[in-house]
């Protein structure tokens, strides 16, 4: 069964390419490589002993996605990373995220909309939620005002699909992650941002190696246990495994709706001076950080409710924050290895 993944050489991309192979899909991969490497098509081939599809298209490009479809008409469904997002180059340049992020999502539902049946996994965020007022996030929680053009193309994308599905044949699950981490056991793919990270554990892998000279933690005055921002980590492999269970769940007809949505998470918070210290326990490596004033846009705490993902799709987040963050530092070690 073939499954065309947009954005599959990307970091979340990548892994579950080499969890939908491992279970038998044929994949497709759309990548247009403005935020990847073609490399990575050589890890997923080293770990699953396959070689994905390829095709180098860029999504904006409308009759370029209307001839993707015209030579794969045997798609079975769709799952949608493609997208671009660092909050802060959201916020300094706002119409290349809504070009990027919702012209692209519009194309692929323009050409599954032609077809009898369609499924796609569309990857949200738990930016949707904003500052949720309750911990743990459930998904009844209110989706609050998008605080970046990011967030809000997310959350546009969503009612996008959601009215799309109501006169369609398209039936969706909207999964809303929380913070994904860490690398493929075997090293042979995992994250790798260009230029100086967005995300704190590349930041801190590359603070153990020496490449940035500290970490910056973001405000200590947080009403949080150690006053540093409460987040939920989430192993990067987990993540990918449950694209493949609600995709399966879609395939299979067992969806109760057309729009179904699923927190994606470990539903623990953890603070940033817990993951440095854990890391720290990991690596065996000092690490060397400073405390700077809070971020704009930083919310204090996030961890999901994971109930409805663990009862309803029938999955669960396996790997502890430890595990994750010795995986990140076996990929850290290995991508300097090969410089």
């Amino acid at each position: 069964m073939k499954i065309l993944v947009t954005g599959g050489l990307g970091f979340i991309g990548s892994h579950t390419v080499v969890e939908l192979q491992n279970e038998g899909f044929e994949v497709v991969i759309v990548d247009n490589l403005s935020n990847s490497s073609k490399d990575v098509l050589g890890g997923i081939e080293c770990i699953t002993k396959r070689k994905p599809l390829f095709e180098n298209i860029d999504l904006r490009d409308k009759k370029a996605v209307q001839e993707l479809f015209a030579t794969y008409s045997d798609i079975a469904g769709v799952i949608h990373f493609a997208a671009s997002k660092a909050v802060g180059e959201s916020v300094e340049n706002p119409l290349l995220y809504y070009e990027n992020n919702i012209n692209t999502l519009v194309y692929l539902l323009q050409e599954l909309q032609s077809k009898p049946k369609a499924n796609i996994i569309f990857s949200s965020s738990c930016t949707v939620y904003g500052q949720a007022e309750e911990m743990p996030i459930t998904e009844n929680a209110p989706v609050q005002q998008a605080m970046s053009p990011y967030g809000n193309t997310k959350q546009m994308g969503e009612e996008i699909i959601t009215d799309v599905v109501k006169v369609s044949d398209i039936n969706a699950v909207l999964l809303r992650y929380f913070n994904p981490i860490g690398s493929h056991p075997s090293a042979e793919i995992g994250e790798l941002p260009l230029g100086v990270p967005q995300n704190l554990v590349p930041f801190i892998t590359q603070t153990a190696m020496g490449i940035r000279k500290e970490l910056s933690v973001y405000g200590d005055d947080y009403p949080t246990a150690d006053g540093t921002a409460v987040r939920d980590y989430i192993h990067v492999v987990d993540l990918a495994k449950a694209h493949v269970v609600a995709l399966q769940r879609l395939l299979q007809n067992k969806n109760e709706a057309k729009v179904e949505t699923f927190n994606i998470g470990t539903g623990t918070g953890s603070s940033v001076l817990e993951v440095i210290h854990a890391f720290e326990k990991v690596s065996g490596q000092k690490l060397p950080y400073k405390i700077v004033g809070r971020r704009e846009g930083d919310i204090t705490e996030a961890y999901a409710n994971t109930d409805k993902a663990n009862t309803v799709l029938g999955w669960q987040a396996k790997s502890t924050l430890e595990e994750a963050l010795a995986s990140a530092w076996k990929w850290e070690q290995k991508i300097r290895e090969k410089k």
